[in-house]
């Protein structure tokens, strides 16, 4: 029976929400998880996106880097990530033929694409130095996550290198881009890790593009995004069995209304099937964005941060072929496979979608889970050859699909036409002959906006950081030890828009059970 009164309640049941419901759990705390959906893992979930088609996608997260080892050693889960045999590639036509850029984890045949590409060993040596430095700061700055927010002179010097802490730091990406790299090809390769979900320029004084670089180069101390086991929902359904092993309870289709918090004491008010009710609790873990946690103590909240991005599932029947002979489409397809990412195609595109129009050319990546991980896939597709494909688009604001639900569907349906469009410019079949049949008929595709977005998982405009993602440091609006304090002393918040939040990373909901034992 349910008890009245808990060490911790925490509202919603997404990654971070279980993380910290089950390091709370293993240090003895009674803890009450609140999810307002019919499953836990929010954003993070495997489900089929096809009617009568035996595939579990992992329909909104999909890639794992940021997410702690020790993590999982400390919660004992059992979760495992596999490596991708190549880090990206980039198609392109130079010289009336057909070409690409291959990123392999082998350092050789990496130089040897760079030299089929430029046809000289600078690009390559400038990309070994680049990110040799972006390797310093990873080592470096990776492990302090899981710390006490340091504050940025003390991140500093653990930096240790004043000109590699300039060129992530202080100058915008842009201009360390520019000035690195000669090839327009590669200085788009290295750009797009600063505008994913991140609508901005590569020039921005505010340097948003360079916060969103850094989150998508430190992970596991190396940058490496690694593949999920199956899919997604795999690791939110080992939160979810660490959580309730540990003592914790777990209620889904319990949306919360309200939170009354004096500082020591809370009361947390929700609705069920059944009606309303309320718990008490010592302390309230908020896994939700921070206008969430406004409009649930009642006060004013922030300015929402738009998203820009358009997130696409497919099935295929097979892999299309390239028109780049010289690369095998099961190494292409299983790393990212870079559309229309140039440096000038990326700034073009910021320009059109700032003026209020979708991009001409949307720029575009595109990976494949099953090739690394078919057991997100039954047996009969893994039999017959098909495979998953997986499409972020970037560039896309939630401002380009408002105005309601049938100017949302005619933007959503123009763009994604679009944007299939310039892949299938590098290919030598249409995308369209690949994709396979659900049980209606329909093709395998789905197409999601920033408004899809914030309608389904309730990501304020469609923001999946919750809000532009901070710094590593203490900055002027992080408040407390931890950086998931609020002005609550007894509310936390341990979503996303935490400060050290965004990506699937358990962070934020580690640093508020910390913040809570800490007490």
């Amino acid at each position: 029976m349910r008890r009245e009164r808990y060490d911790a309640v925490i509202v919603g049941g997404g990654h971070n929400g279980l993380v910290a419901a089950a390091y709370l759990a293993r240090a003895g705390r009674s803890v009450l998880v609140l999810e307002r959906l019919g499953r836990t893992g929010g954003a993070a979930v495997s489900a089929p996106a096809f009617p009568g088609v035996d595939a579990r996608l992992s329909r909104y997260s999909y890639l794992v880097s940021l997410l702690p080892r020790k993590i999982l050693d400390d919660l004992g889960l059992r979760f495992a990530v596999r490596k991708r045999p190549v880090s990206s590639y980039t198609p392109t036509r130079r010289g009336g033929r057909d070409t690409g850029l291959l990123v392999h984890r082998d350092p050789d045949r990496t130089r040897e694409s760079f030299w089929r590409l430029t046809g000289s060993d600078a690009e390559f040596e400038a990309w070994r130095a680049f990110y040799g430095a972006a390797a310093h700061a990873a080592e470096r700055v990776f492990p302090t996550l899981t710390e006490p927010l340091p504050e940025e002179d003390e991140l500093r010097r653990r930096v240790g290198d004043d000109r590699i802490w300039d060129m992530f730091f202080t100058t915008p990406l842009g201009e360390t881009v520019e000035r690195t790299f000669a090839d327009d090809l590669v200085r788009g390769v290295v750009l797009t890790d600063g505008l994913i979900g991140t609508f901005s320029p590569a020039g921005a004084e505010d340097l948003r593009q360079n916060r969103c670089f850094l989150y998508h180069v430190i992970g596991g101390g190396t940058g490496d995004w690694d593949v999920p086991v199956g899919g997604m929902g795999a690791f939110t359904d080992a939160l979810a069995d660490a959580a309730r092993a540990a003592g914790a309870e777990i209620l889904t289709g319990h949306e919360v209304s309200g939170i009354d918090a004096d500082g020591t004491r809370a009361e947390v008010a929700y609705a069920n099937e059944d009606g309303t009710g309320t718990v008490e609790a010592r302390h309230v873990l908020v896994n939700a964005s921070p206008e969430a946690l406004a409009a649930l103590l009642g006060e004013p909240g922030p300015e929402p941060a738009e998203g820009a991005q358009l997130k696409v599932n497919m099935l295929l029947e097979r892999l299309p072929r390239l028109r780049d002979r010289e690369v095998d489409p099961r190494e292409a397809f299983a790393g990212t496979f870079h559309v229309s990412e140039t440096f000038e195609q990326l700034e073009a595109a910021y320009a059109e979608a700032a003026a209020g129009r979708l991009p001409a050319a949307p720029p575009s990546e595109v990976y494949c889970h099953s090739l690394s991980d078919p057991s997100v896939l039954g047996e009969d597709l893994v039999r017959r050859g098909y495979q998953t494909l997986t499409l972020f688009g970037l560039h896309a604001p939630a401002r380009l699909f408002r105005g309601g639900a049938a100017a949302n569907r005619e933007a959503r349906a123009r763009l994604l036409d679009a944007t299939i469009a310039q892949l299938d410019a590098h290919l030598e079949e249409p995308l369209a002959d690949c994709l396979a049949e659900d049980a209606n008929g329909d093709p395998c595709i789905e197409a999601k906006t920033p408004v899809d977005l914030e309608h389904d998982l309730r990501l304020p405009g469609g923001n999946i950081f919750h809000r532009d993602l901070s710094w590593p440091f203490r900055t002027g609006g992080a408040q407390g030890r931890w950086g998931v304090e609020t002005a609550r002393a007894n509310v936390l918040l341990c979503g996303a828009g935490a400060v050290r939040g965004g990506g699937v990373s358990g962070i934020p909901g580690h640093n508020a059970a910390m913040a809570v034992l800490g007490r």
